[in-house]
């Protein structure tokens, strides 16, 4: 990887740059001081020697017209003196607006390059870490914080490029074992001679502990390609539709636990824009944890609706009353509220992380809440989209 890092030049750093700046501003708004306190002071000094007779003076009239030339200078001393008081109050209060102003748009073009460092890292998320700020300019400060950003950029995205490469070889590598076993017991319960009870009875045990382990990867596969993979399979879908087909290809559960669904809210107009196969596969995990997580003879309530920019989805059922706080942490990978929410231990724990994984990839946000009267109200906000962008789903 190459070094982006380069030392900045002693002689053009911003810290430098600033110092000039504002002792050329500080230099500037002194000489307007004293250019204006002058001109202010300077209007009224002239000294206006009263007339006399040509007549030659007498001792006592000279001696009276020093005493009113000293009087006469006394009074334009202190009227200078209030004069050079008011200039220098009105010369103050002029430069000090002229230096904010002059300040304000110097500090602006400083720190333009940050404001544009800034705007830039703010555009830049797991889908387009390839880009780069690339702030041209002289070699100081600036320059050497945004190739520093550049450079964590770049170990960022071979980072996420290696986490991929993870995701796609351990699906492989990790079903390639279980599909074994799973073949090995076919073979073995299937020999022609009697296979002894306790055999068959230990290969059910297996086969469903290999389902459930087979459940857990495929989640923690989707979890993994939803944080850290593109949506390759972006297509304009209705939510209601999805939602729709969610509850027809689980009839049978919801007949099997007698769970009444009111879904007379599921309105056709909620269109979203994202990937169908996981949208899909958060619509099933939320219908899912609500059919899992209640009790027999409960009630499920469904609303699929759109509300200005945004298509929401609404999940709620009833139960007991439960703890907000760790309400607020079912959204996290492998966190369960246990045996005494439902009188089932059943789920990997990751079924409402995965819902949060696939919102939080198509601009959209979980929240959980316990309800009130009990039970668990799930909201699913999603981006509106247009009908006509693209093909119904």
């Amino acid at each position: 990887m190459r070094n982006l890092r380069r030392p900045a030049l002693p002689g053009r750093t911003v810290r430098l740059r600033f110092t000039a700046l504002y002792g050329v501003l500080f230099l500037l708004s002194g000489i307007g001081l004293l250019a204006l306190t002058n001109l202010v002071a300077l209007g009224s000094s002239r000294v206006t020697v009263p007339g006399e007779n040509p007549q030659q003076p007498t001792l006592a009239a000279s001696q009276e017209l020093v005493g009113r030339l000293q009087a006469q200078l006394s009074e334009t001393h202190t009227a200078q003196s209030r004069q050079l008081l008011i200039g220098s109050a009105v010369a103050l209060a002029v430069m000090a607006v002229v230096s904010v102003v002059l300040g304000r748009v110097v500090a602006g073009r400083v720190l333009r390059p940050l404001r544009t460092i800034t705007s830039a890292t703010r555009r830049i998320s797991a889908d387009n870490l390839h880009e780069r700020l690339a702030v041209p300019g002289p070699a100081d400060e600036v320059k050497d914080l945004a190739d520093t950003i550049d450079g964590l950029l770049e170990r960022l995205e071979g980072s996420f490029s290696a986490q991929r490469r993870f995701v796609a070889n351990a699906s492989h590598e990790l079903r390639t074992p279980l599909a074994t076993i799973r073949a090995s017991l076919d073979v073995a319960v299937a020999k022609p001679e009697p296979v002894p009870a306790q055999t068959i009875a230990l290969a059910d045990r297996i086969r469903t502990e290999l389902d459930q382990v087979d459940r857990l990867l495929e989640g923690f596969l989707l979890l993994a390609r939803t944080q850290h993979g593109a949506l390759s399979d972006r297509a304009t879908i209705s939510l209601g539709r999805v939602v729709s087909a969610a509850l027809d290809s689980r009839a049978a559960d919801i007949a099997a636990r007698s769970l009444t669904v009111h879904g007379d809210d599921v309105q056709d107009g909620a269109w979203t824009r994202g990937s169908r196969t996981l949208l899909s596969r958060m619509v099933g995990n939320v219908i899912d944890n609500a059919i899992t997580h209640n009790h027999d003879g409960g009630w499920i309530r469904v609303a699929a609706t759109a509300d200005g920019a945004t298509a929401r989805l609404i999940v709620e059922t009833g139960g007991r009353v439960l703890d907000q706080e760790q309400i607020a942490r079912l959204a996290q990978p492998f966190q369960r509220l246990g045996a005494d929410r439902t009188g089932s231990d059943s789920g990997s724990g990751l079924g409402l992380s995965i819902v949060a994984a696939v919102a939080t990839a198509h601009g959209g946000d979980l929240d959980l809440r316990a309800r009130p009267g009990g039970g668990l109200r799930v909201a699913i906000t999603l981006p509106l989209a247009d009908a006509r962008a693209g093909v119904p789903a």
